[in-house]
């Protein structure tokens, strides 16, 4: 079930700082304590292949998403040690040494569970172990969250494994979101920065359709 146009979950989770710090972040109070939009990126596993293309991606993008009263945070269900060592690790060796924004450890999956990010495909439950038995890989799609300065979410989307994101997009997302909030406009297909917007009603359409 989409998560769109609803609160974001108000739950703290465990996060390591570039530098090391043991953190404990809660996005929904994140954007609201700070008054700002919140990105929150998820990937499946530290040291893997696409994972460190799109954590370096978003770094490359920090000072556009700052420009945007945007907090970027990455997430996995990976350990802050395991976090840290791969901050530690250089680009060249497949690490994200230089990323400086927090990367949350949910390693309990509490959060995931409850976007139902996981790529979980049964559970069952086994009577002689008396247990339950998971198949698949229990860790994260790549799923992704814009949180509205009220913690509400305006867009999520989810990516399987093996497809990187296109960080742009996100940028051209809030860009569009804070035209809506400050000028009350909506914005058509393919609509950037700078380009015509339109109102939301049919002379607003026909407007907007003849002239392009």
């Amino acid at each position: 079930m989409s998560l769109v146009g609803k609160k974001f979950p108000n739950i703290a989770v465990d996060a390591i700082s570039e530098m090391g710090d043991n953190l404990r972040i809660n996005i929904f109070e994140e954007a609201v304590n700070n008054n700002k939009k919140v990105l929150l990126f998820w990937y499946p596993k530290d040291f893997t292949f696409v994972c460190p293309t799109e954590l370096h991606a978003f770094q490359a993008a920090l000072g556009e998403f700052e420009k945007r009263n945007t907090i970027v945070i990455g997430a996995s269900c990976d350990t802050n040690e395991v976090h840290f060592a791969w901050l530690n690790t250089p680009k060249d060796k497949g690490g994200i040494e230089g990323v400086t924004y927090p990367i949350l450890a949910d390693t309990n999956r509490n959060l995931a569970n409850i976007l139902d990010i996981l790529d979980v495909e049964s559970s069952e439950y086994n009577d002689e172990t008396d247990s339950v038995i998971l198949t698949g890989s229990n860790v994260t799609y790549r799923a992704t969250y814009l949180v509205d300065e009220t913690g509400k979410i305006f867009h999520e989307s989810v990516n399987d494994m093996p497809l990187g994101r296109n960080v742009n997009e996100y940028l051209r997302l809030i860009d569009a979101y804070t035209h809506v909030q400050t000028k009350g406009e909506v914005c058509p297909a393919n609509w950037e920065e700078g380009k015509e917007a339109m109102t939301a009603d049919r002379s607003g359409v026909a407007s907007y359709l003849s002239s392009n």
